[in-house]
């Protein structure tokens, strides 16, 4: 399932240059390259002029200058929420494989939900003159945003279907997703429904679609357990966020949880109260992971191409650096609701 997408706005800005600093700072240039190698040897007051000049033009340091003049840096930053997430590793496993094939390696970070350090990690991306960076979801904060708007390194924002990327973007609906599932879940004569998910803003919005679906269909809002990000998505959370809803309604029949960790860990309070899946309760995952498979009965699940994502996303990442093409509008990849014994 596919959504339509506008074209994307364009980027605008110039990359300044370490001449360009001395002149608004009123310095030699020497004095500007001392204050980003080797600040001890400058005044206080210099280092303070000199780096609120490159405030003002967005200016960053090369930290690769002499090693890597006039050669590209062949690494691509990638930044996820979390490493140790299964949900993105296949994203970043389909990423590498196209890369490294094209003889590109990944720098690859964490943000933890937390827009200082994700701020912080852009900056250092840049700072290394990797040769352009991938973003799981979008950027959306205006500190990040404007950074690389005005960076000139291409981007690639995924995981959501965005209609105005910074640069380029490959992804899905998520609204639509979970509005598919809650479909899906109706159809199949449940009723009485139930929300598991996180506070980040993919997660929001799974529960803005999901909710919005079953208002169509004449429905109450889903009974909804947030967990707050970043904390990890994980079967004991799954679990507790499950407990939690079966002890405010007790009449809930079937429950959405934003990914499969979550939907497991759900699955398996249920059968901790002796409540049978799907007769008594149904449960339904997101991202088809591994575990969805393998569990008692197999998780009902939402598909997302995450290894595609990745593959994608690299290649518009050499598209890009190869000058082939216009820039692309954001691609939507879909999504496919895979049933299986759980509903």
């Amino acid at each position: 399932m596919k959504s339509g997408s506008k074209a994307p706005s364009m980027r605008d800005g110039k990359s300044h240059r370490m001449e360009d600093v001395a002149v608004e700072a009123k310095v030699s240039l020497a004095t500007v390259s001392r204050v980003f190698s080797q600040p001890d040897l400058v005044s206080e007051e210099t280092r303070q002029r000199v780096h609120e000049a490159a405030a003002r033009l967005r200016y960053l340091p090369n930290l690769m200058a002499g090693s890597m003049a006039g050669k590209r840096s062949r690494i691509v930053g990638a930044l996820v929420p979390a490493i140790a997430s299964p949900i993105f590793s296949e994203t970043i496993s389909g990423l590498s494989s196209v890369l490294r094939e094209a003889r590109y390696e990944l720098m690859l970070s964490q943000s933890g939900y937390d827009p200082e350090q994700e701020l912080s990690i852009l900056q250092a991306f840049l700072g290394r003159r990797v040769d352009a960076i991938v973003v799981a979801g979008a950027v959306i904060t205006p500190p990040s945003r404007e950074l690389l708007l005005n960076a000139g390194t291409p981007v690639v924002e995924t995981w959501e279907l965005i209609t105005e990327p910074i640069d380029m973007a490959v992804g899905f609906s998520n609204p639509d997703a979970a509005a598919a599932s809650a479909r899906f879940l109706i159809d199949r004569g449940y009723r009485r429904l139930g929300f598991i998910g996180g506070t980040d803003r993919r997660s929001m919005q799974r529960l803005e679609g999901f909710s919005a679906a079953l208002r169509k269909a004449g429905l109450a809002d889903p009974q909804a357990i947030s967990i707050k990000s970043p904390a990890p998505s994980s079967f004991m959370e799954g679990g507790a966020a499950m407990d939690r809803m079966l002890r405010q309604d007790q009449k809930v029949d079937a429950v959405f949880c934003t990914n499969d960790l979550l939907a497991a860990g759900a699955l398996f309070e249920c059968q901790r109260r002796g409540l049978a899946v799907p007769g008594d309760i149904a449960v339904m995952g997101f991202s088809n992971l591994d575990i969805s498979e393998v569990t008692v009965p197999a998780l009902t699940t939402v598909q997302v191409g995450a290894r595609e994502i990745g593959s994608q996303a690299a290649q518009m990442i050499l598209d890009r650096i190869e000058g082939q093409g216009a820039r692309p509008l954001p691609l939507d990849t879909g999504f496919s609701i895979i049933e299986r014994q759980s509903t």
